[in-house]
């Protein structure tokens, strides 16, 4: 399934199904399959997924400077395993999201999918 997000603002974006879902559980806090953000609340889903870019990217460099310290032999503290995070980092997958709604909120505009 793919997620197909609309806007009179701009083209459409198509998200394949994980990676739209991803990104509406950090904007929305829930992945619908038909849903609408309204201009209004535009800057509040942008300010929350922003938030989750951020936390995304600080918890790979502390993962990757654990594994450092680990590699380098300075952490004898044996970590429970961890699961491991997705290849491809949030801020890739949200980057077109990102500026599809800074475009809506230019042109006070509705975000759409699945209609």
């Amino acid at each position: 399934m793919l997620f197909k997000f609309k806007s009179k603002a701009c083209a459409d974006l198509i998200m394949l199904e994980a990676d739209g879902r991803r990104v509406l559980k950090a904007m929305i806090g829930d992945d619908p399959i038909k849903g609408i953000v309204l201009a209004a609340d535009l800057p509040q889903a942008l300010a929350r997924l922003d938030t989750a870019v951020a936390q995304d990217e600080a918890m790979r460099k502390a993962r990757d400077e654990a594994s450092a310290a680990r590699a380098a032999g300075r952490d004898t503290a044996q970590d429970e395993e961890e699961p491991p995070l997705p290849a491809i980092r949030l801020a890739q997958r949200a980057a077109p999201m990102q500026q599809m709604m800074r475009r809506c909120m230019a042109e006070d505009a509705d975000l759409v999918w699945g209609v």
